[in-house]
């Protein structure tokens, strides 16, 4: 079965940097389009990221020139480097796998916090 598994969360300061990875399995990864999204306490579920198979990308205009989304096929992994970090930045940031007339794939989420 499909499984997306993230990395890479923890503490860190305003300004500060991280980068998250997710290690697909179980689909062929080319054909997905990727992306990460977010959600905080009390908030919806938002879409930070996305990246198609060859590579297109989008953000979320608040993540505009600190945030990058990348993926490496031959590794079945898609990652977000953070930079910049603010504090509203802080959430629970999840993995998603999608792919035309196939159901949407979830990870299990990492946290990100941006404290000092």
């Amino acid at each position: 079965q499909v499984q997306l598994v993230e990395s890479g969360g923890g503490l860190v300061q305003p300004g500060g940097s991280l980068r998250l990875s997710c290690a697909a399995s179980g689909l062929f990864f080319s054909m997905y389009n990727m992306g990460w999204y977010r959600q905080a306490p009390g908030k919806q579920r938002e879409l930070v990221a996305d990246i198609t198979g060859s590579s297109s990308t989008e953000y979320r205009d608040s993540v505009k020139g600190r945030f990058t989304i990348s993926r490496d096929n031959a590794k079945n992994t898609v990652y977000l480097q953070m930079t910049g970090l603010k504090p509203e930045d802080t959430a629970v940031y999840y993995c998603h796998a999608k792919r035309r007339f196939t159901p949407d794939h979830w990870g299990q989420g990492t946290q990100v916090t941006v404290s000092s």
